[in-house]
């Protein structure tokens, strides 16, 4: 700041005139553009107070040209005093800035630690089941009761249940390390007394890639396995309160450990982020392209032999609008193609099947004199091979999702007592309607509609028994906010219990059947 002209003509006209009486004035001075001013402001600090100097005896001023050299001296003091003050004024400004710049500094510092990047969020679903007609409850050798195992609420003396209770802690480590950790406090564990709400570890990986668009990227440890597009969408976003089962088979729990080699070019992140931005339910982004080896044994579980099962995921959006032009402007569609390959080592266990009232014992088990009873006879390593395709037309505000997948795996025939290679297919069509500004700006009401249909093995059952699925469902969400959803659905169904007894050890094998009504709430946080 210099203080040259401006001071000195300020001193001057306080020096002039030849008023009798003397008086004070304030002066003020900008902090950023220095200028002085006689009136406070945004930004001004105060310099001082400074008063009008009395006249000489003779009609003069001491700052007239004609006063003495005593005047002349006592002049240059007050010049230099307010020179001084002024100068302190300024370090004080520069100081302040200094300490806000060295404020900014530490912040980022911050920011840039790794643990300061992580975030939280997670969901919970409280559902009930309520059976209106049906097998509610097992008739002895006859029909075991209806249950399944998309939903463990879902069985005779059973009201509210915690489908799932996750939490997710994810972040980037810098532009090419991304790490992500899901537990689910939901889960249940077999015991005679039916226990659940245990901690479970459902994801623990680190996407690596290999540029700051993440465009080619690796993903190393435990997560969702890309076989099928039902399969890789979240469960807080699915409009189905259970994922179907002709898909679900070929990985229960949707996970496995591994390492995936995913593609996503920059233009289809962006188209994916666009749909979820209008509230429409994509898979996520498993790349355009996918690549993965894992154990396939099933999430959670060791591996049982040296045989890494591999599996191959396409899937791409279209935008119509761009493609084909009206009447599809704004529509996308999303078509894709999976294949998986390997061996599977199927765990045996005591079975009583309905209806023959045989009983099946696992390998190396004899019957000890039983009537109608047979071990299972597992020779091991089956091999299992799968092909899927989906196509899905986001509700825009019509929309159709569908999947189909075909193949051969490990199976239980239950007449031979044996394990067998067989044939396996099945899948699903659903469709729904999506109602903007419900009752709120942000609520959203979705009816759907969805049948599925399986028959073939289901690995995650002991001795991979052979199922056979039909089920209708029709239901409606309301996404009443972002943070609270509320679904509710009629399900008819026909299906193979596959669960095990909750008061023995031995599992079942027969058909059941009935009608259901279930709602779910859900809280996002």
């Amino acid at each position: 700041m210099k203080i040259s002209r401006l001071t000195l003509a300020v001193a001057a006209i306080l020096g002039t005139g030849a008023a009798s009486t003397a008086y004070a004035i304030d002066l003020y001075v900008d902090s950023k553009t220095k200028q002085i001013y006689a009136e406070p402001g945004p930004g001004r600090m105060l310099m001082g107070s400074f008063e009008q100097v009395q006249p000489n005896t003779n009609g003069y001023s001491k700052h007239d040209a004609h006063h003495s050299g005593t005047d002349q001296t006592s002049d240059r003091a007050d010049i230099d005093a307010i020179k001084h003050e002024m100068e302190l004024e300024k370090n004080e400004i520069k100081a302040l800035e200094e300490h806000v710049v060295a404020q900014r500094e530490e912040r980022a510092k911050n920011d840039e630690k790794w643990f300061n990047k992580i975030n939280v969020r997670g969901y919970t679903q409280l559902r009930y089941n309520q059976p209106l007609t049906g097998d509610r409850v097992a008739e002895a050798g006859e029909v075991p009761e209806l249950r399944s195992p998309g939903d463990g609420g879902i069985k005779n003396n059973s009201s509210f249940s915690f489908r799932r209770v996750r939490l997710v802690f994810s972040g980037d480590v810098n532009d090419y390390v991304s790490l992500y950790l899901q537990p689910d406090f939901a889960s249940s564990v077999d015991s005679s007394i039916d226990n659940g709400n245990f901690a479970q570890l459902r994801d623990a990986y680190a996407d690596l890639a290999f540029d700051k668009k993440h465009e080619y990227r690796i993903r190393a440890g435990q997560s969702k396995v890309p076989f099928g597009w039902e399969n890789l969408q979240s469960s807080q976003n699915r409009l189905a309160l259970d994922r179907n089962d002709a898909l679900n088979s070929a990985v229960p729990s949707e996970r496995d450990l591994g390492l995936f080699a995913y593609w996503s070019p920059e233009h289809v992140q962006k188209l994916w982020k666009d749909l979820s931005k209008k509230g429409l339910k994509t898979s996520g982004d498993y790349g355009i392209l996918g690549l993965g080896i894992y154990n396939g044994q099933g999430i959670n579980r060791n591996e049982t032999n040296d045989d890494l099962y591999v599996v191959a995921h396409s899937s791409y959006p279209i935008d119509l609008g761009s493609f084909i032009g009206y009447p599809f402007t704004g529509q996308v569609l999303e078509v894709g193609a999976d294949y998986m390959n390997g061996n599977f080592d199927v765990p045996t266990a005591d079975t009583r099947v309905f209806g023959t009232d045989r009983q099946l014992r696992k390998d190396g088990d004899d019957c000890d004199g039983v009537d109608n009873c047979a071990e299972i006879d597992n020779p091991g390593g089956f091999r299992e091979e799968r092909y899927a395709v989906h196509a899905v037309l986001f509700p825009q505000p019509f929309g159709v999702q569908a999947e189909w997948n075909w193949g051969r795996a490990a199976t239980l025939n239950p007449d031979t007592a044996s394990l067998q290679r067989e044939n396996l297919q099945g899948g699903y069509v659903q469709a729904m309607y999506k109602i903007d500004k419900v009752f709120r700006d942000d609520g959203t009401l979705i009816p759907y509609v969805k049948w599925q249909t399986y028959r073939g093995a289901y690995k995650a059952a002991a001795n991979s028994p052979r199922v056979s699925v039909d089920e209708l469902e029709v239901g409606v969400e309301y996404q009443i906010m972002k943070a609270l959803e509320l679904t509710l659905a009629y399900s008819t169904m026909d299906r193979t219990n596959v669960r095990s007894s909750t008061s023995s050890s031995s599992s079942f094998l027969g058909q059941a059947s009935g009608d259901m009504l279930r709602a779910q709430v859900q809280w996002n946080y």
